[in-house]
């Protein structure tokens, strides 16, 4: 009896002599797969692409669809790549998306279940679907697309998907991720097409422009007056509870025929909208909006009227709302040349182009445009300009002023709490 015990104590400790080592063999195991899983190259799949380093190119017959899928999911620590357009072929189909492990290499990423792409040829976005929806612009060769993940909102089997375009965020969405996570996948199909893949891609989420290169366009303004400016931001600081606590801003430089046309985009339309876009003198006082006084005219957003040197206003366009661009310019006699501006080159007929279609200026007044019998004075100052304002791109109507000594400069006003509005003094390259 004794004998047996021994044995039976002896054999219990052989088992677990056995267990540690069958422990130890899975942990060995276990190492030896994530080491293997650490070579990128022995993961990636692709096919009817060829890959020579970091570049893809189609190698199929443009009736099926080449895909690549890189070895790695994307991750905290990559949680972005990006796509460089190297030639966009005969088609230029070309999508840029993460996928699932496994996805089928003979679609295009986004056109099944799970996955998510831009394409190229008609920026839709694909989300498990081959049918596509209108999400940004088409891109071109050498244009980069770039896809990523913000992890930080991965809640429920779910996370947001980002896209960019040239390193600026087109649009994002939330789709589902599996506990494999979402693999970087580029897709072509028509001859010629090729890319350059970059799996190690750095984007930075681009901060809010009144935290940016603040104070880094306050040469722009000549005058301000309960008005801050954050680079090209200029926010309401006054009381805003009377018409004396008019907040002013006053470009240094008036416009001239080599720089004719501003614009304002309203990014917060305040408790009232009381924003005026126009151009004024430059003694215009401080405390009044642009074209209530003498020597300006403004185009004002609350109520869609024009104002020109009087407290009263005229029915001239609709009224403006957060997003709305304003826009004021000069069309000048052609002959016009103020003081200090300089030789002018052969300026016959320019476009706006404010980032709206539809907005065309003709530069120079054509000769029946001017007053029927007005006599234009010799000197610049007096003369008589047409000031045109715009909404959205699309011109709004017109007014003719005379010049001011000095000239007349773009002047921004604001009157109650909240206001901000994105300037661009200079949205023209002509």
């Amino acid at each position: 009896r004794h004998r047996t015990r021994k044995w039976i104590l002896k054999l219990y400790f052989q088992m677990d002599d056995i267990n540690v080592l069958h422990h130890r063999c899975l942990l060995n195991l276990r190492r030896r797969i994530r080491d293997i899983g650490d070579g990128r190259p022995a993961q990636e799949r692709y096919m009817r692409l060829q890959k020579d380093g970091d570049t893809l190119s189609y190698q199929g017959n443009s009736e099926e669809v080449g895909c690549y899928v890189a070895g790695h999911p994307l991750s905290k620590g990559n949680c972005y790549f990006e796509v460089t357009i190297v030639d966009t072929g005969v088609r230029g189909t070309i999508a840029v998306g993460l996928v699932p492990k496994f996805y089928r290499l003979d679609h295009q990423p986004g056109w099944l279940p799970y996955s998510v792409a831009y394409h190229a040829d008609n920026g839709k976005l694909y989300n498990g679907n081959p049918v596509g929806q209108q999400f940004g612009p088409k891109c071109a060769r050498g244009d980069r697309i770039g896809c990523g993940i913000h992890f930080e909102n991965i809640k429920a089997g779910f996370t947001i998907v980002f896209f960019t375009k040239n390193g600026k965020e087109v649009g994002s969405l939330e789709v589902p991720i599996s506990a494999e996570g979402l693999f970087p996948a580029v897709g072509m199909h028509s001859m010629g097409e090729e890319v350059k893949v970059d799996l190690q891609a750095e984007w930075f989420l681009e901060e809010d422009e009144s935290m940016m290169m603040v104070d880094s366009h306050e040469d722009d303004w000549g005058r301000l007056f309960d008005v801050r400016v954050s680079g090209t931001l200029l926010e309401y600081v006054g009381k805003g509870k009377s018409i004396m606590d008019v907040g002013l801003a006053q470009a240094r430089q008036p416009l001239t025929t080599r720089c004719h046309y501003y614009e304002v985009e309203i990014v917060d339309a305040g408790e009232k909208c009381y924003i005026a876009l126009g151009l004024a003198r430059r003694d215009y006082p401080r405390n009044r909006h642009p074209g209530w006084s003498r020597g300006s005219v403004a185009y004002h957003a609350d109520d869609g009227k024009i104002f020109h040197g009087s407290g009263v206003g005229d029915a001239f366009g609709p009224r403006c709302f957060k997003g709305d661009i304003m826009g004021c310019g000069i069309m000048f006699p052609r002959d016009y040349i103020l003081e200090g501006e300089g030789d002018i080159d052969d300026w016959d007929r320019l476009e706006v182009r404010p980032g709206h279609a539809g907005v065309q200026n003709v530069l120079y007044l054509n000769d029946d445009e001017e007053e029927d019998g007005e006599e234009l004075e010799q000197g610049q100052e007096g003369r008589n300009v047409t000031v045109f304002f715009t909404r959205n791109g699309k011109l709004m109507g017109r007014r003719e002023m005379r010049v001011p000594p000095g000239g007349l400069y773009p002047t921004v006003g604001m009157l109650s709490s909240g206001e901000k509005v994105k300037v661009d003094l200079h949205p023209l390259s002509g």
